[in-house]
Order: structure tokens, then C-alpha cells, then sequence
């Protein structure tokens, strides 16, 4: 992760998105043999029998059928899933996608330069924006290190979402609007919206073509946070973005339709580069226990975050601060290069701005006053109750693990991230005695657009070494030689699935293919098995590691009774 900037201008951010390989189709008798291990520790022997049954009909009937569809339809994409992974996994979705999808998580400037400290809130703000639009500024001249896996090149299609990119609701599904340009594409909107007390406000970030300076940015904020506490709220139009999404698509056009300016400040939104979020709040925060600040950072006040931006970054008053993010364009590792960077720039200026303090005389932030009548500001009042309802069912803790970290574990030969989801399961299982379905992220961006593919941790092998550590009767040998196993199983996995043969997104393309076709749902997808095992977004535990830096965050369980479980690995915790 150290080398995040290029020093020279050899490798453009962009230059090899052309040369990637295209998304494989793994071979039909590959997957299902695969789904079929993953439906085992599920399943007693009847059962299983009966799905075996159903897996071989589907693989020599229509399944055969289904995949030479996907073949073809392969050949004609360079990745055949985009699109629908797109649209199914969440544009399609009718329910609060800012409450059940939205990503977010803290900032690790507590453990090093930004203690918590009232009256922080803009100074440090102007430092954070600044260096996230230095970070725009290089991937806007292609100066981003590409990143790689080993010696494989990582598609990079992801880091043009980070800015300039909003999703905009629709009655039936929503689309995605991105305006980011490079510099040699043309240009680029400027512009950040600023959300304080239920107020929105813009002011741009180019003035006389050079960037604005941390001490211009306080200006605009300070001018921005004067107005808002010494004059009354405004309508807090935000929380319409966490409304249900038939909901908001019809709001939305019934505020174009009332007054047609309105459809220019939400355009104005939608191209801006990020949302600035200054909260009130001033969560509790430890380098041990970041429990509130994350919590508030995804579940906080609706009126102060746009839920369908692809990038909110929010400031708390006591200069703690997070990120919250729509995840429907990108994955949450684009997100955590792009804040390495900063947090690496702001530990070298120990937190500071040590340039000029010459302010230029720039327009001062200009507020977007949305023309709402009574039927709408009655909407933004039932959306925040609503909004409170569900996320009061949300419990989260954020707590470091600090008896050891990587550095110990890859002493012992094992590999850190299989150690963690090795645990989970062993605590799943200690917690409600038998296995729990669990969906781990890999990255498959080795391949053209490449996003993820599932990693079903809990197997075979884990559920023996499961039961091995509960019995008393086993020996630390047999245990041992169980751990191992399950080890090298999770291993192999990951290896596959992020070398494009994973199943679960293949089983989905041969799903959406029948569906395409008008054909009946084939029996393998409303058998007992596929369900219980997690298909169909039935994981009860949802888990993904952030990556090796101090950043993590979280998103929602994928169901009411799950468990949602991010993490970061670090030398010396977890």
C-alpha cells in the first residue's frame, strides 16, 4: 500500500483498462461440484442426496442449455456480469438502499495527529477536503499508481466513481450519473456540496484555475457554519435520500415538476465533486473503541449526508470524523486507497497546513434553496421517522483486538485473513451450535470491470475443525491437523475465486439468463439447499476484510437475524 502515488509519470492511471483480460466462464461441471461442497454442512444425508439429484438434472438438462446461453452472451462483453450485477445486486432494489447498501467508516486520525476536541471540526475538514482534492486532481492526470495483485494489473474503473458520481432514483430502478473526466477527456465539475443543519450549500474548489487552499476552504466552511447557527434549520431535503426508492424516484419528480429549478440544484448535487457533511454530533472515540463514531458515520443523521452519492465525507463536531458511501458504483478498497493517501499526507504535515495563510477573495458558498411546499416538508418528516424506526434495530460495536495482529499469525505460516474468518466461524458456531452461511468478498479486478465474487467460508473442513474445538476428547494434534485443512481449503478458495472461478456469481448468470428467456425458475434455485446455504442473499453472516491499512468500515447485515462483520488487519491487532 506504500507506493499509492507515482513519483514518475511512466504508468498512466488508465493505460492498461484495455488490456485486461475479459471475465472467464468457469465450466458448468466445475461450479456445481463446488455449490455442492458449499451445501454440505447445511444439509443431513437425505437431503443432501435429494440435492445431488437436483444438480445433476440441472447439469445435464436445462443447465447445459443455460450456460451455453452465458457462453455466448460472453462473447460479445468483456465482462458478461456487469450490467446485471449492476442492476440485481442494487439498482433493482426497492428498499432503502442508503440504509441496507450504504457503506461507511471512521477515520483513524484519533490514533495519531486529531485526538477528539471540540471546536476542531472545520479546521481539521479544510486539511482532509484539501489533500482529497489533491488525490482528484492526480487521478485526474492519470497520476494514481496502478494498482497490482502480486504481478497482475488491477482494473482501475472504480477510482472514476470516487468523485463527480451520484446514483438518481427511478420508479422501477435506479441509474447511476458519472461526470468524471481525466484531463485529457475534457472537463470535470469542480464543485462540493456542503450539507449543515438541514441546509445545502456549493462552492467551488478551482478558483482562477488553481485549487482552493486549506485556509480558503475554512473561509467558505466557517461562512457556511456562521449562517447555520445563528439562523434556523432548513428543511433537510438529504433525508429523502434514505426513503424507500420507488419513493424518493416520485418525490424527486414531484419536486422537478413543482417548481423545474429544483431539478438544477439536484443536478448541481449529483455532479458535485463529494458532499462535505458538517454533524453536530460528537461521538466517543478510542484507538481501541471506535464504536460510536462508526455508528453515527452509518446510521447518523439523515438531514447531513446525500445517501446516494458515491463519496459523503463527514465531520463530527469534535473533530472526529467518517465516510459514507453508496456502494452500487464501487467497492469499498478504491475508497481506502484513496484515504491511505490522505491520512498519509496528513501524518507527514503532523496534521497541519504549512503552506500560505493569503486567502484569495473567492465567491462566498452559494446556498441551493429547494422550492418545497407543505406535502413535502410532511415527507422529509415521515422519511426521518422511518429512517430512526429502522436503524434502531441496528446494534454495532467497533472494538481493536490488540493481544497480537498479522506480524504473529504470519510467524505461525498462516495466512491473517483466513485466521479471522477461521474464528468467525468457531465463535458462529460456539455462539448457536451449528454452522452459519457466510459470504466473504473477493476481488475479482484482475478482469475488465472486475468487481467480486463470494467466498463461502463456511465449509467442510471449518465446520470439523468447528466441532473438533469443542470436543473435549480431541487431542491438540487432531485439532491442529483439522485447523490445517480448513486453512488450505480457505486458501484455495480465495485463490479461485479471485482467478474468476468462484460459482456464485455464475450460478447467477445462469439464473438471470432463464429469466431473460421467460423460463421457469430451474429447481436448483428453490430447493431447501441453495437457500439455507446463503443463496439468494440469504447469508446470515456477511464479512469482508478492508484491507491491511487503519481504515475499516462496515455495511449493514445481509438479513434481519445476521451479522455483519468487517475488518482490518494490522501488525500488531486486529
Amino acid at each position: 500500500m506504500e507506493k499509492q502515488v507515482l513519483e514518475s509519470s511512466e504508468e498512466r492511471t488508465f493505460q492498461y483498462q484495455d488490456s485486461l483480460p475479459s471475465l472467464p466462464v468457469p465450466p458448468l461441471d466445475e461450479s456445481l461440484s463446488k455449490y455442492l461442497d458449499a451445501v454440505k454442512p447445511f444439509l443431513n444425508q437425505e437431503e443432501y442426496q435429494r440435492t445431488e439429484d437436483i444438480v445433476k438434472k440441472f447439469e445435464n438438462g436445462i443447465g447445459k442449455e443455460l450456460h451455453q446461453k452465458l457462453l455466448e452472451r460472453a462473447k460479445t462483453r468483456r465482462n458478461w456480469l456487469e450490467d446485471w450485477w449492476l442492476n440485481v445486486a442494487y439498482l433493482d432494489l426497492r428498499i432503502s438502499t442508503q440504509i441496507h447498501c450504504n457503506i461507511g467508516g471512521p477515520g483513524p486520525y484519533i490514533e495519531h495527529c486529531w485526538p477528539p476536541k471540540e471546536g476542531t471540526q472545520i479546521e481539521r475538514a479544510c486539511v482532509n477536503i484539501w489533500h482529497t482534492l489533491k488525490y482528484w486532481d492526480l487521478l485526474r492526470a492519470e497520476k494514481v499508481a496502478v494498482e497490482r495483485s502480486g504481478n497482475a494489473v488491477l482494473d482501475m474503473d472504480q477510482f472514476r466513481m470516487l468523485f463527480c458520481t451520484c446514483k438518481i432514483p427511478g420508479v422501477t430502478r435506479d441509474s447511476i450519473g458519472s461526470y468524471f473526466k481525466t484531463e485529457t477527456e475534457g472537463e470535470c465539475p469542480s464543485h462540493l456540496i456542503v450539507l449543515c443543519r438541514g441546509r445545502v450549500f456549493a462552492f467551488d474548489a478551482i478558483h482562477e484555475g488553481s485549487m482552493v487552499t486549506p485556509p480558503e476552504i475554512f473561509r467558505q466552511l466557517a461562512y457556511i457554519q456562521k449562517r447555520c447557527h445563528s439562523e434556523p434549520d432548513g428543511p433537510g431535503l438529504a433525508a429523502l435520500t434514505s426513503s424507500e426508492r420507488t419513493k424518493w424516484a416520485e418525490l424527486r419528480e414531484y419536486l422537478i415538476d413543482r417548481d423545474p429549478k429544483n431539478l438544477t440544484l439536484l443536478e448541481k448535487i449529483q455532479r458535485s465533486l463529494f458532499v462535505v457533511c458538517l454533524d453536530d454530533s460528537s461521538p466517543h472515540a478510542t484507538p481501541e473503541d471506535y464504536t460510536e463514531v462508526a455508528r453515527l458515520g452509518l446510521i447518523g443523521d439523515p438531514t447531513v449526508r446525500w445517501g446516494d452519492k458515491s463519496y459523503n465525507s463527514i465531520f463530527f463536531s469534535n473533530g472526529t470524523c467518517s465516510a459514507f458511501c453508496d456502494h452500487s458504483p464501487l467497492d469499498a478498497m478504491a475508497l481506502i486507497t484513496m484515504f491511505s493517501y490522505a491520512e498519509k499526507k496528513i501524518i507527514e504535515n503532523e496534521g497541519k497546513w504549512k503552506g500560505s495563510d493569503k486567502v484569495r477573495d473567492i465567491p462566498w458558498p452559494e446556498e441551493l434553496v429547494f422550492t418545497v411546499d407543505q406535502k413535502i416538508i410532511n415527507e422529509i418528516g415521515h422519511a426521518k421517522e422511518l429512517y430512526y424506526k429502522k436503524v434502531s434495530d441496528l446494534q454495532l460495536v467497533s472494538y481493536a483486538f490488540t493481544s497480537f495482529g498479522k506480524a504473529l499469525v504470519k510467524k505461525k505460516k498462516l495466512h491473517p485473513d483466513t485466521f479471522v474468518q477461521l474464528a468467525l466461524q468457531l465463535a458462529y458456531y460456539k455462539c448457536h451450535g451449528r454452522p452459519g452461511c457466510c459470504y466473504e468478498t473477493a476481488m475479482t479486478r484482475r478482469f475488465y470491470h472486475g468487481r467480486t465474487e463470494t467466498i463461502r467460508s463456511c465449509t467442510v473442513e471449518a465446520l470439523e475443525w468447528c466441532k473438533s474445538m469443542l470436543d473435549p476428547s480431541e487431542s491438540t494434534y487432531q485439532r491442529l491437523q483439522l485447523m490445517q485443512k480448513a486453512f488450505a481449503k480457505h486458501n484455495k478458495m480465495r485463490k479461485e475465486c479471485e482467478n474468476g472461478k468462484g460459482f456464485d456469481r455464475h450460478l447467477l448468470g445462469l439464473l438471470l439468463i432463464a429469466q431473460e428467456q421467460g423460463l421457469p425458475v430451474p429447481e436448483l434455485y428453490v430447493d431447501h439447499a441453495f437457500t439455507a446455504s446463503g443463496g439468494g442473499g440469504n447469508f446470515v453472516l456477511s464479512t469482508s476484510l478492508t484491507g491491511y491499512t487503519r481504515f475499516c468500515g462496515s455495511a449493514l447485515p445481509m438479513v434481519d437475524h445476521g451479522y455483519g462483520f468487517f475488518y482490518s488487519i494490522r501488525d500488531d491487532s486486529f
